[in-house]
Formats: C-alpha cells, structure tokens, sequence
C-alpha cells in the first residue's frame, strides 16, 4: 500500500471519529444541567465537571479530594474486602441515577434574560379584575388592591434594566375568614397570566435543622412548577396559606422553631436574595442536588384566616373611641361586618407577626366573611360554578338539571351553619344529589330533575321530568 494512500485512510479514520464524538455530545445534552455525583452541585456552581463512564459526572473539588483520600495511606483498600457488611457494587448500576424531576434546565448562555410577560401584553389591572370577576364572586376591594399589585409587580419585572431607578418588590398579605376565596383568587390569577406558581402551606415549615420542610421549600415547589427551569421560576408567583399559623408563640420559654424562627427565616425570600434550594425534595440532604434561584422578581402572596385577629381589632377600636365626651359605645364593633378592613400593623403585630416580616409584606388586602347572598351567587353566577358543573354532568345523560331558587337559599343557610365558607357547599351539594346520580342511568325516560326546597331540607323529594309526560314529585 502507497504511503498517499495511507495518509488517506488515516485522515478518514480521524473523521469518523470526529464526527461520532460530536453525535455522543448531541446526545448528551438534553438541556439539563449536570450535577456532580459526590456533592450534588450543579455545574453551573462548580464550573466544568470531569465526565466519567456509565454518565457520572464529578466536580474537580471532589476529585481531588478523593485522589488526596486514596494517596494519603490512612486507608488500606485492599483490605475493604474482608470487612463484613460491605459491599462491592457495579457503578453501570447507576446509570441515569438522577431522576428527571431533580435535574435542572440549563441557563442559555449569551441571551439576554427575557421576562415571561411582554410589557406590551402585560394586561391593565381593570382588565385582571374583570377577568377575576368571572370566577370569583364579591370581594371587589380585594380583586382591585391584587389587579393593581400584580400589573405593577409584572411592570417591574418587564422594565428591570431600563434605568437607574429601581423599583421596590410589592409582595401581598390576604387576610380573610376561611372558605372567603383567598387561593382560588390566586389560582385564577395564575392561570390568567400564565405563569408558574406553586401553592405552599406555612404549617408544615419548620427551623433548618428540625424536623418538618426547610423554608427553602416553597421555592423548590415554585421550580417544579416550572418544569425545573430556573429562569422561569425566577418570574413566578409562591402563594403561602395558613401564614397566621408561624406567628409568634406567646407565653413560651422554649425556642419557637415553626413560629417566629420561620418568620425571620423567610425575611430573605421576601426581599430578594440568591437562595440554595433542594431539586425535586422539601430539605436539603446529602443525595438531593441544589441549584441557586434569585427570588427578586418572585412575587409572594401570603394568606391566613388569622382567627381571633378580629378581637384585636376590636379593643384598639374600642380604647381609642371610649375617651372624651364622644366616647362610643362598647358593643359598637360587634356586628361590624367589616371589621377586618381596619386592620393596622399594630394589630398584626400583637396577634404575633414580627416586625421586619410585615416590613417585606406592605401591601395587606382583607377578604369579607360570606354572606347567604354571596354564598347564592357562588352556586350559580362564576363560569365554572358547583350547579354549573352538575348541570353538565347530567346533560352528558341527556337530562336537565335545574333548581328552585328557594332551593338555593336553603343550600347557602345550611352552608353558613358550618361557618366554612364557600367549600361547605360542595359537601351539602355531594350529598343530596348522590342518590339522583346514582338513579337516573337506570331510566332512560327522564328527561328534567328540579331541586326543590323541601328535598334539601328533607321533607320532600325532587321533582321528575319524564320526557313528553307532566311532573311526578318523588317522595324522599
């Protein structure tokens, strides 16, 4: 063989491998981040990580003090053999040992961060409110004061590197009686927005360190939310409910570690700063990865029923207006309605919010209790109303479904006895239609239920349609 046509085939051979070292790389990136094998740091953090077989990657740190381990001599590991209990395993055993809801997005490198709202498609707060109006019923002050924050906020958000002037991040406290629409409110405005949010209990948070969820939490379940995309998450919204349950315990001598320590914990989160939260789990431990998130242009919305908040409220009132020849009356803020809307910082702080946590939360919007009224409007008015969707369900088995308006009133008094707002009318509602669900498939000849008042109060039964025939009243 010529020496020309040596030169040939080897230049070839260097192609092909060329070209399968670039389809190896293709595949390999997926748009993850890699994370080191031994402390879990994403290679964002540790720079350039050394690729080993079986698709185990190690950050340089980590290598080296392994090297430094094994050439110390401390160590004799021929001699891990004999020892009983353990074991030599197949490192091809773990192959794809990260599962995909702890691997994280890569950033794209080059590109400018670019928000998920345009501020030209940002919607105006009247137009968020009127969408609000659709799925929630009352509670206007409640719907402006969020339509405002948040058209602000994404407005803040849209126009971070315009100028010099910056603008302060406008996180939301909810406050109002339970069942009052305080997380479907922020349900809806998600979905209007379209962007990530993750819904958060304060109860099951604790001090890092015990046992319970780190506060770190609520920002791992925001990046789930968004698909593990940290650009994304870093535009959110993270509804924290029950927040009135880490107030300060009063009266204990011991370390309040799921009350105020929490509170002064999540001071960060609120203001903005670059956080390490744990990848696809609620605590930081040695086999979860962690990744950094900026909560800067996260919005926080915090909500509570904040009970005995009102008797609070109640006795500053009372002590400011009972000197002087004006002096009102004591009972004069007992069937005050609108008692939550006079709420102060004071107040909240008595009740067990710590100073600084309130600073990070300036906007305070307060829901109304739910009357009978209100309570007759959420059963029929918003789009997917609870009569809505059982008028649906029957219409699947070509029946209509109607009630008595009589009969709604009677459903709203029954709901208001429970005192648990808007979510005791699915239970009531569940169970006087569970035996007409289960009744009519059998009987293709009826065409029309209508709930009547005496079938919700137990002395009666509905009335039955059949198709082409007059009414038939069933006896309950």
């Amino acid at each position: 063989m010529s020496e020309n046509e040596n030169n040939r085939n080897e230049n070839e051979i260097e192609k092909v491998e060329d070209k399968d070292v670039h389809v190896e790389d293709t595949k390999k990136d997926d748009g993850y981040e890699k994370f080191c094998f031994i402390c879990h740091r994403p290679e964002s953090v540790t720079g350039k990580l050394i690729d080993l077989p079986n698709n185990i990657s190690v950050c340089s740190d980590c290598m080296q003090k392994s090297f430094d381990a094994m050439t110390s001599g401390q160590i004799d590991y021929s001699k891990l053999m004999n020892i009983p209990g353990v074991q030599i395993f197949n490192m091809s055993d773990l192959e794809n040992a990260a599962p995909r809801q702890q691997k994280v997005k890569k950033k794209k490198e080059g590109e400018e961060k670019t928000p998920l709202i345009d501020i030209k498609n940002i919607p105006a707060p009247h137009k968020i409110k009127a969408r609000l109006d659709e799925y929630v019923v009352g509670q206007e002050y409640a719907k402006k004061v969020i339509s405002v924050a948040v058209y602000n906020h994404y407005k803040r958000v849209a126009t971070d590197t315009m100028d010099d002037i910056e603008i302060e991040k406008s996180n939301i406290l909810m406050i109002g009686p339970t069942g009052s629409g305080k997380t479907y409110m922020v349900k809806t405005l998600a979905r209007l927005l379209d962007v990530p949010l993750a819904i958060t209990d304060a109860t099951s948070l604790t001090e890092a360190g015990y046992i319970g969820d780190d506060i770190e939490s609520v920002v791992s379940k925001l990046l789930a939310a968004a698909d593990n995309d940290v650009e994304k998450a870093e535009q959110g919204i993270i509804f924290i409910d029950e927040i009135d349950k880490i107030a300060k315990k009063k009266n204990t001598n011991q370390r309040d570690v799921s009350g105020e320590s929490v509170q002064q914990g999540m001071l960060k989160l609120l203001e903005g700063s670059e956080v390490e939260v744990p990848v696809g789990a609620n605590s930081k431990n040695a086999m979860v990865p962690l990744t950094t998130v900026n909560t800067r242009n996260i919005l926080f919305i915090c909500g509570g029923a904040f009970p005995d908040l009102d008797n609070i409220i109640k006795e500053r009132l009372t002590k400011q207006s009972s000197i002087g020849f004006n002096a009102d009356l004591k009972d004069k803020y007992d069937q005050d309605k609108d008692l939550l809307s006079k709420v102060s910082t004071e107040d909240l702080r008595n009740f067990g919010m710590i100073p600084e946590f309130l600073g990070r939360l300036p906007i305070i919007c307060t829901l109304r209790g739910l009357d009978e009224d209100m309570l007759v409007k959420i059963l029929k008015e918003p789009k997917n109303a609870i009569l809505k969707q059982y008028q649906k369900l029957l219409a699947l088995d070509e029946v209509k479904l109607d009630f008595d308006e009589d009969a709604l009133r009677a459903i709203a008094r029954k709901a208001m006895k429970k005192d648990t707002g808007a979510r005791a009318l699915r239970a009531i509602i569940e169970d006087f239609m569970l035996d007409i669900m289960y009744e009519i498939p059998k009987d293709d000849s009826i065409g029309q239920v209508t709930i009547t008042e005496s079938y919700i109060e137990g002395t009666g039964g509905p009335v039955i349609t059949l198709r082409g025939q007059a009414l038939l009243r069933l006896e309950s």
